[in-house]
């Protein structure tokens, strides 16, 4: 139980609450490992609950008709995933796979739901995530639709950079091929434009390390949409 109520704590959804509240939301919780690779949920499945990464890596993703894969986040631990329908009931929007080993807390919708009622300081915190994921699906669309690749990667450094509490280094959480799909773009284009951008001294890359030399310019980029040149 106390392994539970740590993992719990440290969560955005339950970070916060009482150990009396937590330890209510723990005795519904269901532990389920995937492994790398394993499907999780499918858009189109019924929403029956939701789920907390503990340990691992999940990707979110949408398929098209023609079967273009467009990332739309990864979730690492600590992170709800799938919560949106919880809620309405309704069917989940996206698909869901574990990128690598994971072990994520199920949470079973009805069981939540009548927890929620009968202890409304929950809801705040599950308000204040939905209106934080709101507002990241809402700069990524932009981003797709309006920016070109180098003003979305530039975007993702500086949200990266606040992310984690740093000014001029961040460590990127996956994979450059990974962040590719996420920015819609392919890794070799990906790979150009990191090339690019640090031959104009914008950054700095040295793996998943990447330093940024000159902030200001970066989000000049991020904020015009279109390389300078």
């Amino acid at each position: 139980m106390k392994a539970m109520l740590d993992i719990l704590s440290r969560t955005s959804l339950f970070g916060g609450l009482p150990e009396s509240q937590l330890e209510r939301v723990a005795e519904i919780a269901v532990t389920r490992d995937f492994k790398k690779g394993e499907t999780i949920f499918l858009e189109g499945d019924e929403g029956n609950g939701f789920y907390v990464v503990a340990e691992g890596l999940i990707k979110v993703f949408k398929v098209s008709a023609d079967g273009k894969e467009q990332v739309l986040h990864f979730f690492g631990p600590g992170e709800p995933v799938g919560e949106v329908p919880v809620f309405s009931g309704e069917q989940f929007p996206a698909n869901a796979e574990a990128i690598a080993k994971s072990r994520l807390l199920f949470f079973p919708r009805t069981a939540f739901v009548d927890l929620v009622t009968n202890n409304p300081s929950m809801a705040l915190n599950m308000l204040a995530v939905l209106s934080m994921r709101l507002r990241q699906f809402t700069v990524q669309i932009e981003n797709l639709s309006l920016k070109e690749v180098p003003a979305r990667l530039a975007a993702y450094l500086i949200y990266l950079a606040e992310e984690q509490g740093r000014d001029d280094l961040v460590t990127l959480p996956i994979s450059k091929g990974q962040l590719a799909s996420l920015l819609g773009t392919i890794p070799e284009t990906l790979s150009r434009i990191f090339g690019k951008m640090s031959g104009q001294n914008l950054i700095e890359v040295k793996e998943r390390r990447i330093s940024l030399l000159d902030r200001k310019r970066l989000e000049e980029l991020a904020d015009l949409g279109k390389h300078p040149g």
